[in-house]
């Protein structure tokens, strides 16, 4: 089971959406402009996503800047549709349209088809996806999260960073 919310800062405090990304949002493009959306003066918004106890990501958009990303299990990430979005060949250190070694390093073992030896065709590779976090980690810390703390979250991050901002209470009210 996915999470998935916005949380805008404005004059006031945080304010907190949830959102669908599946239905709105296909590249980390239009999960940006899905964030700039939520703010009316181009303040800072964050979005925060997890799958239950698996993996977390915050995505973070200040104005018209390029969203700053941090995903906690980039292996547990490729295998959902969420986790596609986030892991933008950028954030994993690749070359843009490089999906993974070329066919002289392959080892053709009769499943040249695109499957697996388990049989899942979509599956990403271990070396492809490293496991462990990938992207900013020092995304939150002027907003009172720092990097160590960031990279310590497992269960129930997401409301143990909204706490860090002060913002559980609007959080809880979307979740």
């Amino acid at each position: 089971m996915y999470f998935a919310a916005l949380l805008a800062r404005t004059e006031d405090g945080w304010e907190a959406s949830d959102t669908e990304l599946l239905d709105n949002v296909e590249t980390l493009s239009d999960l940006a402009d899905l964030a700039r959306e939520a703010s009316a003066d181009e303040d800072t918004v964050l979005v925060l996503i997890e799958q239950e106890d698996e993996w977390f990501g915050v995505v973070r958009v200040d104005g018209e800047d390029d969203p700053r990303i941090y995903v906690s299990d980039a292996a547990a990430a490729a295998r959902s549709s969420y986790g596609e979005i986030l892991l933008t060949d950028e954030l994993l250190g690749r070359e843009p349209g490089d999906d993974g070694p070329d066919l002289d390093s392959l080892d053709l073992d009769g499943t040249e088809d695109g499957e697996d030896e388990d049989g899942d065709e979509d599956a990403p590779s271990a070396e492809s996806v490293p496991h462990g976090p990938v992207g900013d980690s020092e995304i939150l810390d002027d907003l009172g999260v720092s990097a160590k703390e960031l990279r310590l979250l497992d269960e129930d991050a997401l409301t143990a960073i909204a706490e860090s901002l002060g913002a559980s209470e609007v959080l809880e009210t979307v979740r």
